[in-house]
């Protein structure tokens, strides 16, 4: 098996790309949140990067990339890393199972957003260990390593399935089990520091360069259309979020990062696909479809604020549709509907499907279950004091 050291080298700096990710989510979140949970939103995002680091260099890896067993998950066969060494073809097994693990890491950490400035860290440490063993594992398996999705063609170059689509409705889930902030809905719970949003945002689009184009594992022209259509799809959705805010009153400067990610969302699984023309019309329908969801979940009261259904659940849903509308053959070497193949978007649209019902109903028993245990929420005095303090004994008066 031959590496190629220019691929090598464009994995590595994708691998490091999308590690940024994670940390990029807590500072996005931690904007969001009101001042007293802002080092714990932050710290949240390091807790799942490092967590989801030990359970995926034992078990995880092989659980997505091991031999299929009857379509729905991997064998033992690389447990603890057996076999993945500094050979491979193309790019050193090693380096891929780091490049994998960063995406694992960075979905637990957009779950945190179903539990913001109330959830015990203890309970967080267990959820996300069973939920990425239980949960993402078997969806990327589906999609990338071999199982039921992949072998159907599915097309999802960087986890509309495995990334999008599950950590939104696990979101949704977990919200829906550990129940409303204290005072939800009876004072302002405002973001405390929208420019720390910003910057959060800026850098999740950065590292989602590495995040789709990396996911192509060669520095080549699929590579470099997956670059450009990451970014055509990003700053469609801005502008589309942006503009629906504007209309309805004032141009939000929330609205328009948002809508950013709802485009990247969106294109993850389609960015190898389509074409830069059909990467801008999957972001700006994604921007608004995402904005409609957010206005939707404030509608029904519905506590997960920092919208990572609305905007990765909703817009992984889209993403992973349109890619069977919009997919080119010419570009990823499959038609979408729009070329003629209408089959594709059943495929998806089943894949779809199947990864909603999956991560959202294991998502529910699972934080059902250890919140009749040993609970998921802190107690309301520590709420009300703050997980700062109450969970790490720190502020930013220190």
């Amino acid at each position: 098996m031959t590496i190629d050291t220019g691929d090598t080298a464009f994995v590595f700096i994708s691998t490091a790309l999308v590690m940024l990710m994670t940390p990029a989510v807590g500072l996005f979140y931690g904007g969001l949140v009101r001042r007293k949970n802002i080092i714990s939103m932050i710290a949240l995002s390091f807790i799942a990067f490092s967590l989801v680091t030990v359970q995926w260099m034992f078990i995880g890896y092989t659980l997505v990339f091991g031999t299929d067993i009857g379509g729905l998950i991997g064998g033992l066969d690389h447990l603890a890393l057996a076999g993945v060494g500094m050979d491979g073809e193309g790019i050193p097994d090693l380096l891929f199972m780091g490049f994998q693990l960063t995406f694992a890491g960075v979905t637990l950490a957009i779950i945190t957003s179903g539990a913001a400035e109330r959830v015990k860290i203890s309970s967080f440490i267990l959820f996300g260990l069973l939920w990425t063993t239980l949960v993402y594992d078997p969806i990327a398996h589906w999609a990338w390593g071999g199982g039921w999705a992949q072998t159907m063609g599915v097309l999802d170059l960087a986890g509309g399935m495995a990334v999008e689509i599950c950590s939104g409705f696990a979101a949704l889930a977990l919200a829906m089990v550990i129940g409303k902030r204290t005072g939800y809905g009876t004072y302002s719970m405002e973001p405390h520091n929208i420019p720390l949003t910003l910057i959060g945002g800026a850098l999740l689009w950065f590292g989602w360069f590495g995040f789709n184009a990396g996911s192509v594992l060669a520095a080549d022209g699929a590579a470099a259309n997956a670059l450009i259509t990451t970014n055509a799809a990003a700053a469609a959705g801005a502008l589309a979020w942006l503009f629906a805010t504007w209309y309805r009153g004032r141009a939000s400067s929330v609205g328009m990062v948002s809508g950013a990610i709802a485009g990247l969302v969106a294109i993850t699984p389609a960015a190898s696909f389509v074409d830069p023309m059909g990467a801008l019309a999957i972001g700006a329908v994604a921007g608004l479809l995402c904005y409609g969801a957010m206005l939707l979940r404030m509608k029904k009261r519905l506590d997960e604020s920092l919208d990572a259904w609305a905007v990765h659940g909703v817009g992984g849903v889209w993403g992973t549709i349109a890619t069977g509308i919009f997919a080119v053959a010419a570009v990823g070497g499959t038609a979408g509907l729009i070329g003629g193949n209408a089959s594709q978007v059943l495929i998806q649209f089943i894949a779809t499907i199947a990864s909603i019902a999956y991560a959202f109903g294991v998502t529910y028993a699972l934080a059902w279950i250890i919140d009749r245990t040993i609970g998921l929420r802190v107690t309301e005095e520590e709420e009300y004091v703050g997980l700062d303090i109450s969970q790490h004994g720190e502020s930013l008066q220190m």
